[in-house]
């Protein structure tokens, strides 16, 4: 479904490799998480895949291919095509993605304006069904809120009923949890789950909170320095990492008697 080869990407005027020389695949159906910490290259893969990667600041090369179309050598008007209706992306922190003058309904059914000719009363139709799915309460009144006037966790679901809305093939998620408190990202795990196994939507889950991966992906790559160190089923790189970078990252999930990796 996604297969990404050999790919590079060095940034105007930096000497190191943002991302140099990785190659990772995701099947239909799967969730495959990618860690690192921060500056590893993990959040400028998704940026290539989804076709963000500002071309003009950067050098590449490699491949991206989604079924078999290569989204990295892809000229803009077909990645217009290809973003929102084939690749949903859910951020970090949705106050930023989110238009604050603009209500909540109009934005979720975004996609649909640009991608369909459904007429205005159908794509608020689908809008609320989409806000329904991923559990947002009282989604009529949700629907006429602006995104001030939400919680964060709720501005998440609003961005994730956005990002899937055209049911597309492929869920980029860049550390979509990272501003939540733990009841809440673990609200949103649980829905991530539910939408994987209702739908079938392949997901590429990034972030560098290993504890949120192990519960959501059957899959992990773990990046450092733009490298891909390992790779494999999430239980086996989590009981027996190979990689001395992957054994700190485990060795520092927090526990009851360890907290941020000191006992």
């Amino acid at each position: 479904m996604l297969d990404i080869q050999d790919l590079h990407v060095r940034f105007l005027g930096r000497e190191r490799e943002a991302v140099a020389g990785v190659s990772l695949s995701i099947g239909e159906g799967e969730i495959v998480g990618l860690v690192g910490e921060s500056g590893s290259g993990k959040t400028v893969t998704a940026m290539s895949v989804a076709g963000l990667l500002p071309r003009k600041q950067c050098d590449y090369s490699g491949k991206i291919l989604l079924d078999g179309t290569d989204l990295l050598h892809a000229d803009r008007e077909s990645l217009r095509k290809i973003q929102g209706r084939d690749i949903g992306v859910v951020f970090q922190e949705p106050q930023t993605s989110l238009d604050p003058l603009m209500k909540i309904g109009p934005q979720v059914e975004e996609v649909l304006r640009i991608h369909t000719r459904l007429d205005r009363a159908e794509r608020r139709r689908l809008a609320v069904e989409a806000m329904a799915a991923v559990e947002l309460p009282e989604v009529e009144a949700v629907y006429k809120k602006y995104p001030h006037q939400l919680s964060g966790g709720m501005l998440q679901r609003a961005m994730i009923a956005a990002a899937v809305i055209a049911k597309p093939k492929l869920l980029l998620l860049d550390e979509p949890t990272t501003a939540l408190d733990v009841t809440i990202q673990a609200q949103i795990i649980e829905l991530l789950k539910k939408l994987n196994r209702e739908s079938g939507v392949s997901m590429l889950f990034i972030s560098h909170d290993l504890n949120v991966v192990r519960k959501l992906c059957g899959r992990v790559a773990v990046m450092q320095r733009g490298l891909l160190v390992e790779e494999g089923e999430a239980q086996e790189v989590f009981r027996h990492p190979r990689h001395p970078y992957t054994q700190r990252l485990i060795a520092a999930i927090p526990t009851r008697t360890r907290k941020g990796g000191e006992a």
